[in-house]
């Protein structure tokens, strides 16, 4: 089966390196576009007592974010369509991704098997439309 939009979930992390590489194998033989989403990190999550500097800390986070999706896209090797920074539920984000840009495949990551029961992959593919490519990363 052949491609034509794939829609790569990744975090700021080595991992997602697989993810996009995976990601290009399936999609180099179609000419198949690729876009990368991933979650903002909340500032509120590491200092709440730092609630004057939160703003301060939001931006450095999102340009880190921006920066580790410049380097995912220039070491893939082959055109990324699109990088989306999303924040809240990053199941809803690919969802409605999905439906508005015609994505047939979304590729996930699972890092253990204990993880996969609770990941945000469960949700996706429980509530998916399209396929869902869960690829283990780690302890390998």
């Amino acid at each position: 089966m052949s491609y034509s939009h794939l829609l790569v979930s990744v975090a700021v992390s080595p991992e997602s390196h697989q993810l996009v590489a995976r990601a290009v194998s399936i999609a180099r033989p179609h000419n198949a576009r690729i876009s990368l989403i991933t979650l903002a990190a909340e500032p509120e999550m590491y200092n709440q007592l730092a609630a004057p500097m939160l703003e301060d800390i939001r931006e450095v986070l999102q340009e880190e974010t921006q920066q580790f999706l410049r380097e995912l896209v220039e070491k893939a090797h082959y055109p990324v369509y699109e990088t989306v920074i999303a924040t809240g539920e990053l199941n809803a984000h690919i969802l409605d991704m999905c439906r508005k840009q015609n994505i047939d495949l979304v590729i996930c990551g699972n890092h253990s098997f204990l993880s996969r029961a609770a990941c945000a992959a469960k949700s996706i593919v429980a509530s998916s439309q399209v396929d869902v490519l869960l690829v283990p990363l780690g302890g390998r």
